[in-house]
């Protein structure tokens, strides 16, 4: 590749597209646009595999814009190279319910990956996809038939690799010896708030290379052909994901450039006035000269539509050669209903949620060849492992069993990445209370729609020991609070199922499962009511004797049975309530009125919550009268279970009493 003027003026073409939306928008970063525009220019006209009439193809290579605030210098790229999307879209930068908003949106913005923004997470999601890419090439892929075998890049900038995200993806990464992932550093040494030396003075290639990345170095990040060069280079190396450190000047060409000034507000007329005069661009605002549009036309759009069509040709041949795993092969981009015929269980009969979980899990596996995912060094307990199955690790890129290590941030971001790269039913899994590290991506999950599981286990108190470090209060409230996310905490065994079938069968909501550590009965009522019940998110498990019951006790997980216990002592006293499971308040709350006023009947004053964590948000369901026995203002204890729990009051006995003393028999409908 030679340097010509084409070259120079198409990225300059990014560059001012980039910046007139700012400016017309009065908002946004032109830093990043300005100094990084020729890495992205030489990655998406010399080497990016797309085809922007086809934004779903299968084997079209993912480009990830970690610095998700440089989202004007994505969409210049998008618009020029032929995406569903207009100048009268650019011009509606950052607007309400434009398709170009302030930072890049999954599913909003034809042609965008992934939606970044939050520093790191886009280099995390990044690697699972090319996660993905491996396995799912080492599935399918046969002599003479590479139907998977595309490349995952990410730009990123000095705040992803402060980002604590980033130490944890790259390590993992590098283990892994992805080397279909490179990585665009865009190194100008400045952050928002000033130069980076003030808070961030590693060694960045040097780290990378001791995370087993190979490192290579663009000195002048405005020379394509050196850009070029790097690319090439990091595509030979297969056996380790690449870092090129490019060298770049944030904002070049305005008269602020390499400061902190040009990071995040509009230039400004003078500025671009100057800026314009500078870098020699004489066009008004958002006019894109016929070169440069043939230019992507040729070098990206046509480009793509010639591979997407030889790869399709490559499939008709694959598809009569091997009929079944081409079948195989577009069910992992589906949704799935399962027939999950897991062993009955007996009433009564004890089993940990790990361990039902760890049952279904096999038996998902058995069933789905897409199915797929790991723990964060917790397997033996979290029993989210599959048995029967490797490894997945350079030497066995069929494994299915993901050993993430203790990276739950990584591991939760790589899981998103495999959702959204396609053909994977992605799972994570770590303790409950250790979700706090995944929140970030896990509402990330949830804001793109994408239907990541995420399995958690030792869900309360009767963790035991561990003491309160371990023990979770406060995170299923946070987490339903959560908007488009089903928390589920299955009661027994059946219910378990249920979840996961739900799970399974997703398709634009993340699906967190609340597991025991702790053994739990199968309780009567739920082989027949559970199916249908835990999809409706809550259900009457046990009735009342009488047509209207006085009372209803309400409660999620381990405590369903405490319910039904109390609710046996109850009638001994002559009160008659009913038990209602409610093991997913997402999925209930969805319900139509009708079936709500069922399972909760308005007219039921008399109520009472059991669920060992925080109370608040209970009174949804209990009203102002009801009362909700959690735990408020506390933490948890280090002890044996039964003890713990008996000091918190979760026994039927104070079950009983706590609603005896809050509801007198004059208080009921009988």
């Amino acid at each position: 590749m030679q340097n010509n003027n084409l070259d120079q003026k198409s990225i300059n073409a990014l560059r001012f597209l980039s910046v007139d939306m700012i400016e017309k928008a009065n908002s946004g970063h032109p830093g990043l646009p300005l100094g990084a525009a020729p890495m992205a220019y030489t990655l998406w006209t010399k080497h990016l595999n797309i085809n922007p009439t086809d934004q779903h193809w299968t084997n079209r290579d993912r480009f990830i814009l970690s610095a998700g605030h440089g989202s004007a210098l994505l969409y210049s790229l998008l618009h020029l190279s032929g995406f569903n999307l207009s100048i009268d879209d650019l011009k509606q930068f950052r607007q309400l319910n434009s398709k170009t908003p302030g930072h890049p949106e999954y599913g909003v913005t034809e042609g965008v990956e992934a939606t970044t923004g939050p520093l790191g997470q886009g280099l995390g999601m990044a690697v699972g996809m090319a996660m993905a890419e491996t396995h799912l090439a080492a599935q399918y892929n046969k002599p003479g038939f590479n139907i998977i075998d595309h490349f995952t890049y990410v730009i990123a900038g000095d705040g992803d690799l402060m980002e604590g995200i980033s130490h944890e993806s790259a390590s993992l990464a590098g283990h892994l010896q992805l080397g279909k992932l490179i990585v665009l550093y865009d190194d100008n040494s400045v952050s928002l708030d000033g130069p980076t030396n003030m808070a961030f003075t590693d060694d960045t290639p040097k780290r990378f290379e001791a995370y087993n990345w190979q490192v290579l170095h663009v000195a002048n990040g405005n020379d394509p052909v050196e850009i070029n060069a790097a690319i090439e280079a990091a595509k030979q190396n297969t056996t380790q994901p690449t870092l090129i450190d490019v060298k770049t000047v944030i904002g070049f060409g305005a008269p602020n450039a390499g400061t902190n000034g040009v990071h995040g507000k509009p230039l400004g007329d003078d500025n671009m006035a100057a800026t314009r005069e500078k870098l020699g661009w004489d066009y008004a605002p958002f006019d894109i000269p016929d070169d440069v549009r043939q230019d992507f036309e040729t070098n990206v759009k046509q480009r793509g539509i010639a591979s997407e069509e030889k790869w399709q040709t490559m499939l008709e041949d694959y598809s009569t050669k091997y009929p079944e795993l081409v079948a195989q092969f577009f069910q992992g981009f589906k949704p799935v209903c399962l027939d999950l015929d897991m062993p009955a269980s007996h009433v009564g009969e004890s089993e940990s949620g790990r361990n039902t979980s760890q049952r279904i899990i096999s038996t998902i596996s058995e069933q789905l060849p897409s199915f797929w995912g790991g723990s964060a060094d917790l397997f033996s307990s979290n029993k989210t492992n599959v048995k029967t199955a490797e490894a997945f690790e350079p030497d066995d890129q069929l494994g299915k069993n993901v050993w993430f290590g203790v990276r739950e941030f990584a591991e939760a971001a790589a899981v998103n990445g495999m959702t959204l790269h396609g053909g994977i039913h992605a799972y994570a899994s770590t303790f409950f209370v250790f979700s706090d590290y995944m929140r970030a991506a896990i509402r990330l999950a949830a804001i793109q729609r994408i239907p990541s599981t995420f399995v958690f286990t030792h869900d309360s108190i009767a963790v035991g020991e561990d003491g309160p470090t371990h023990e979770p209060i406060e995170q299923l409230m946070s987490f339903r609070a959560m908007p488009n996310i089903n928390v589920i905490r299955p009661a027994d065994i059946n219910e378990a199922i249920e979840a996961w079938r739900i799970a399974i069968a997703a398709t634009e909501t993340p699906s967190m499962l609340v597991l025991t550590r702790q053994n739990l009965p199968t309780l009567p009522g739920t082989d027949t009511l559970a199916t249908e019940g835990v999809q409706r998110g809550g259900y009457v498990l046990s009735p009342a004797k009488g047509a209207t019951p006085e009372g209803i006790l309400i409660a999620t997980g381990s405590e369903v049975q405490l319910a039904l216990a109390a609710q046996a002592q109850l009638r001994e006293a002559g009160r008659d309530v009913s038990v209602v499971s409610l093991p997913s308040f997402e999925l209930f709350d969805a319900q139509p009125a009708e079936y709500r006023e069922q399972v909760l009947p308005s007219a039921v004053t008399n109520r009472v919550s059991i669920e060992m964590g925080t109370s608040y948000g209970w009174e949804h369901y209990v009203g102002l009268q009801g009362k909700a026995i959690g735990i408020n203002n506390h933490y948890g204890e280090s002890g044996k279970p039964d003890a713990i729990l008996k000091q918190f009051g979760f026994t039927a006995d104070n079950v009983v009493a706590t609603y005896l003393k809050a509801f007198s028999k004059t208080d009921t409908l009988a």
